[in-house]
């Protein structure tokens, strides 16, 4: 662990850019409870149907306007050009660590210069140097833990504060935890809610989607790379390996901690 204080480190308010709730916690998780029912695909409510990402996507648009955001890693940018048509202009929060990949900074460019979206650049209130002139040259070796919270974690549980509901591109194939996610989720953690429109896809229809849409792909997934996060911390992974195994490759750490 990083025997260093954080009482170091800028620590200032990072201001949503989000339009601020109206609504209360008790009404938001009221809707949230109504929605789980409505699109149901797991049998909980006696429904096994497959749901239609875009029937979520419409109703998530119409309920939250302005106060929904789309969360994107820029692996691929599937889920927001999917938001798009039925919230023009929603925010696309991405968290700029410092510590991304050239490519996916490329993807990113590129869907800031795609109408009906308004990328937004989540980052902590400290730079990376600010961080690695505390914590060390390497956080993400000592105490990758710690650099996620500072640098993913905390700053989006910020952005996050001022907006209704989040829409992820949160799949249950990814990871044990993820396994029993729903379409339409309360998020307690942020006190909002957090909707999953492809929760029920594998990898490859994703990847089909996103060709036979136009919508960008991630270079670096034709390169080995078929889950991606920081630099420092992806690897590549044989063919036919756990998609997720290059993430942390060496640890027992599968999440970065935004999904817990």
């Amino acid at each position: 662990m990083t025997p260093v204080s954080l009482e170091l480190l800028p620590r200032s308010t990072v201001l949503t850019p989000g339009p601020g709730r109206k609504r209360s916690a008790e009404e938001l998780k009221a809707i949230a409870e109504e929605a789980a029912r409505r699109f149901d695909d797991r049998g909980l409510y006696g429904n096994h149907d497959e749901i239609d990402p875009n029937e979520v996507l419409a109703w998530a648009g119409e309920t939250f306007g302005d106060a929904l955001a789309v969360a994107c890693s820029m692996a691929n940018t599937v889920v927001p050009e999917m938001t798009a048509p039925h919230a023009p202009g929603v925010d696309v929060l991405f968290l700029d660590t410092g510590y991304h990949f050239s490519e996916t900074v490329g993807v990113r460019d590129a869907l800031a210069a795609t109408p009906g979206l308004n990328v937004v650049d989540v980052r902590s209130p400290a730079t990376r140097e600010e961080h690695e002139a505390v914590l060390g040259a390497k956080p993400y070796e000592t105490d990758p833990e710690l650099c996620c919270r500072l640098r993913k974690v905390e700053p989006l549980d910020a952005a996050l504060s001022g907006y209704e509901a989040w829409i992820t591109g949160l799949r249950r194939v990814d990871t044990d935890h993820r396994a029993g996610a729903g379409i339409v989720e309360w998020d307690a953690k942020h006190g909002m809610i957090k909707i999953n429109p492809l929760v029920a896809w594998t990898l490859e229809r994703v990847h089909k989607y996103a060709e036979e849409h136009g919508c960008l792909l991630n270079p670096l997934l034709d390169d080995g790379y078929p889950s991606i996060g920081c630099e420092p911390c992806t690897h590549r992974v044989e063919a036919g390996a756990d998609p997720r195994s290059g993430r942390w490759a060496g640890s027992s750490k599968t999440e970065c901690g935004i999904h817990l």
